[in-house]
């Protein structure tokens, strides 16, 4: 009687399918596994071959297969050549001074984009559409946080692409680019669209007023700010990548604090000159609403197909919504608890605040788990069991303290965070920006909330990265949009935490309000 072998019995030679090695059990200090195959003889009779693996002479047979594969290369080039990129390159060796080098000018280039994304909305706060539609607060985190649902995980995926080699040819460069920019397009549209049906939603609960101008007005505005905003800082992202890898710059470092630098000014700027420009319209042209709403929607049809033509970005076009859905509503809530706190006179001041530690806290969380993913896919692919295991629930001071590379730049990242606020105070403080007077007892409350943020996310993305590596997903599609929108929220809740404690406390010299 013949049986069938499972599997894991066959020894395969260079991937192409079982072959039998004439190999005898008889030879000293071996232990043969045996399996069997059936096989069709020239009678048509079933003839049984014997698989035999030795455990002892292992690395014999390994040693063999790499000669045999080598020389199955060597005979198939002429053939495969032409078909095949360059190899793809090996990991940047990079120590703490060459991380922190390399993240610390666009983190400061980032993070006076911040600043000035606070100066825009401390003055777009008094306008009369924000007076009125207070709901366009709530979009401001939702929207700010696109940068981290679409332009942030796109610079991750393309960096990652880049660093594995998937890059390297004009036709695989221009497929990564097209796909790409086609799918967050789908992503910007169906996504503003959401945070307005939020932000209609989170404004009616608290007051039970709910105005069908105002929920077009929001729908409007988001959609065409999520629509306009995500293609220029998709085309600035593909730039910059492809730069820095000419160049010979990891673009782990520098793509998602580039990200940002521009991504929060352009899209407040976006927010708020689209919403005033519709609430003054909104008695001239009554149906401006719905016709701005139609015109975005119209156009998903054309990015869908784009985007399903690359195969890189079908699969994300099918399953990477729950992130994106779930970080715009974390960032809502993070903009509910804005527009409740800027509402109130005595805490006027934390708006120019807002958008420089909510993206401070992002940048430096997504160029952490950028890193990490880039530094997985190096090992394998998600779900593999490779020698990077996932870690279940890391300790921090595995996270913080430990000589990996990982751990090294998570120490740089955080220590950045105290010089760089630092900067950045001094830079509002010198634009006269807000209606909060820089004391000391400030400036301790604000650098506590930001360095707990920063604690937080990066060791949430520590074991954020590892655990969806283990569950198969591609954390660079999935991870990044929940850490800072995670981040939007810690730092809007920790903020206006701090100003109220300074406002209870009676700290007269800090001046929170007008």
């Amino acid at each position: 009687m013949s049986s069938k072998p499972e599997p894991k019995d066959v020894h395969q030679l260079n991937g192409t399918g079982p072959s039998a090695s004439p190999c005898s059990a008889d030879g000293p200090g071996r232990e043969p596994l045996a399996g069997t195959s059936e096989f069709l003889g020239p009678d048509g009779a079933g003839v049984e071959v014997v698989v035999l693996e030795s455990r002892a002479n292992a690395k014999g047979v390994r040693e063999e297969d790499a000669l045999l594969e080598n020389g199955s290369q060597s005979n198939e080039s002429d053939d495969v050549s032409t078909d095949r990129g360059p190899a793809p390159p090996s990991p940047l060796k990079e120590t703490s001074f060459s991380i922190g080098l390399q993240v610390l000018f666009p983190f400061l280039l980032a993070g006076f984009g911040t600043v000035a994304a606070g100066m825009v909305l401390d003055i777009v706060q008094h306008w009369e559409v924000f007076q009125k539609v207070t709901e366009v607060f709530i979009l401001v985190p939702a929207l700010l946080g696109l940068k981290g649902n679409l332009e942030m995980t796109l610079a991750s995926r393309l960096s990652t692409a880049a660093n594995i080699g998937h890059m390297d040819t004009p036709k695989e460069l221009w497929r990564m680019i097209t796909g790409n920019m086609a799918l967050i397009q789908v992503q910007a549209t169906v996504v503003g669209f959401l945070a307005s049906i939020a932000a209609v939603v989170f404004g009616w609960i608290p007051d039970g007023h709910f105005s069908i101008p105002h929920a077009f007005l929001l729908c409007a505005s988001s959609v065409a700010t999520a629509f306009i905003a995500s293609l220029v800082l998709g085309m600035i992202m593909i730039g910059v990548i492809i730069g820095s890898r000419k160049i010979g710059i990891n673009p782990d470092n520098v793509a998602t604090p580039i990200a940002a630098s521009l991504g929060d000014l352009i899209t407040l700027a976006l927010l708020s000159g689209i919403s005033w420009g519709l609430y003054l319209e909104q008695n001239k042209w009554q149906y401006i609403y719905p016709l701005v709403c139609a015109f975005f929607v119209a156009l998903l049809p054309v990015w869908v197909v784009l985007a399903r033509r690359s195969p890189a970005t079908r699969e994300v076009l099918y399953s990477g919504w729950e992130p994106v859905i779930i970080a715009m509503a974390i960032s809502s809530v993070g903009g509910l608890i804005l527009d409740k706190t800027v509402s109130d006179p005595n805490f006027a001041g934390m708006a120019v605040f807002t958008p420089v530690i909510n993206g401070v806290g992002g940048n430096l969380v997504a160029v952490q788990a950028s890193r990490i993913s880039t530094f997985l896919h190096m090992n394998g692919m998600p779900g593999e069991n490779s020698g990077q295991a996932p870690r279940r629930c890391p300790s921090p001071c595995t996270t913080f303290f430990s000589p990996d590379v990982n751990s090294r730049s998570a120490r740089v990242l955080f220590l950045l965070v105290v010089p760089g606020h630092l900067v950045f105070l001094y830079t509002i403080s010198c634009m006269q920006g807000g209606h909060t007077t820089l004391t000391l007892i400030f400036i301790i409350f604000y650098m506590t909330a930001a360095l707990l943020q920063v604690l937080i996310l990066l060791y949430i993305a520590d074991w954020m990265v590892h655990w969806m590596w283990g569950r198969g997903l591609d954390p660079d599609n999935f991870s990044i949009p929940y850490l800072t929108a995670l981040g939007d929220l810690l730092g809007t809740g920790l903020l206006a935490l701090s100003f109220h404690v300074l406002w209870l406390i009676g700290d007269r010299d800090t001046d929170v309000g007008d």
